[in-house]
């Protein structure tokens, strides 16, 4: 290559991607918020690959959505060939933009697969069983009735999953020992692929009506944004559960807190929110059948390092020239290929560049 890659990072999960990249040919830049806007834009502007900040990062600062992949962004930073999101969420990047200005798109789905999972697996316990409810009871005073804290049981209750992928898959599993019916609710899964995940697949209105528990694992995409409002929440049961690890958008926060309030669905565990991290006068953290936690259902250890070691590896393979294992937006390939090639003076292959990362 004639320039020297430079990657921009706000963040990474867990130091093991710099030790990685460490290694490989690439300029790797931080990208210091807190820093003035001035300095920061002169990092960028020089960047050909961003890690972009979450939403969650950018949300302290001022004017923290400059620091987001959307158009503005992509017109002041006229090298960027790639812009990369931290997990299985790409709502950060605008990539419809992206892809007009020829740059790739990229996400991380799969290693933080499981801890989604387990984590909307514990809502539904806590939920069931009323563990957090139980345990603000008992540290609230003198516990009068405990039978007034009775839970249920999901052995033979109904799942209705809406996102069939890997999350909401490996979900599926998790609950196979509870015996439950499970129905799925994506336009991209057929029937034949649903069944082999575990699930049935039926239309959202039915999985509403028929589900003991609402587990909501999909991206926020414009399909999905608005996708839970008061004619979902009125289809519900009483006695369902609405659970969350997507992204605060997709549901109707104020149609969400009205159904809990008149009793239409009997509680909620709620991973993310509109507003992130959510205000401590949000109404809903004043539920008591609300359990909820501040976007961390990704965040375990163990998927903390293997994002990061799929994220650098991902940027390895994308300035050695191979096509990105997660590219999002195929389409833009060609025009890529070009813009590559003028900056660098060599044309990408289409085929990933298999690259084993050293991590230690």
């Amino acid at each position: 290559m004639t320039v020297r890659p430079r990657l921009v990072y706000e963040r990474w999960t867990d130091p093991v991607a710099g030790d990685i990249l460490e290694r490989a040919d690439i300029d790797v830049v931080r990208l210091e918020l807190d820093e003035p806007a001035e300095k920061s834009w002169a990092v960028l502007e020089s960047a050909h690959g961003y890690q972009v900040a979450t939403r969650t990062d950018v949300a302290p600062y001022a004017d923290g959505v400059q620091w987001l992949a959307g158009p503005g962004l992509i017109k002041r930073c006229e090298q960027l060939l790639a812009v990369c999101s931290a997990g299985a969420g790409y709502d950060v990047i605008n990539v419809e933009a992206c892809t007009r200005a020829g740059i790739a798109v990229c996400n991380n789905s799969g290693p933080g697969a499981e801890a989604v999972a387990e984590h909307a697996l514990g809502f539904m316990l806590d939920l069931a069983k009323k563990i957090t409810v139980a345990d603000r009871s008992l540290r609230g005073g003198p516990l009068e009735d405990r039978m007034a804290l009775r839970g249920t049981q999901l052995l033979g209750k109904t799942l209705g999953v809406v996102g069939l992928g890997a999350i909401g898959s490996r979900l599926v599993q998790l609950c196979a020992p509870f015996g439950m019916e499970v129905l799925a609710f994506d336009p991209y899964v057929d029937a034949a692929m649903a069944e082999s995940r575990g699930a049935r697949l039926v239309t959202l209105a039915e999985l509403l009506t028929r589900s003991d528990f609402v587990q909501v694992t999909c991206p926020l995409t414009a399909e999905t944004r608005g996708l839970f409002g008061r004619e979902q929440f009125a289809a519900m049961k009483p006695t369902a559960y609405f659970i969350t690890t997507a992204r605060g958008l997709v549901h109707d926060e104020q149609a969400l807190l009205e159904v809990l309030i008149d009793g239409g669905i009997a509680g909620a565990g709620l991973d993310v929110f509109h507003e992130e991290p959510p205000r401590q006068d949000n109404p809903l953290l004043r539920l008591a059948n609300v359990v909820a936690t501040p976007h961390t259902a990704g965040i375990t250890v163990e998927a903390a390092h293997d994002l990061a070691v799929a994220t650098a590896t991902q940027w390895q393979t994308i300035f050695a020239g191979g096509m990105p294992p997660r590219l999002l937006n195929p389409d833009v390939w060609p025009r890529y290929c070009d813009r590559f090639h003028e900056i660098f003076g060599v044309r990408p292959t289409a085929r990933a560049n298999q690259t084993t990362p050293q991590t230690n």
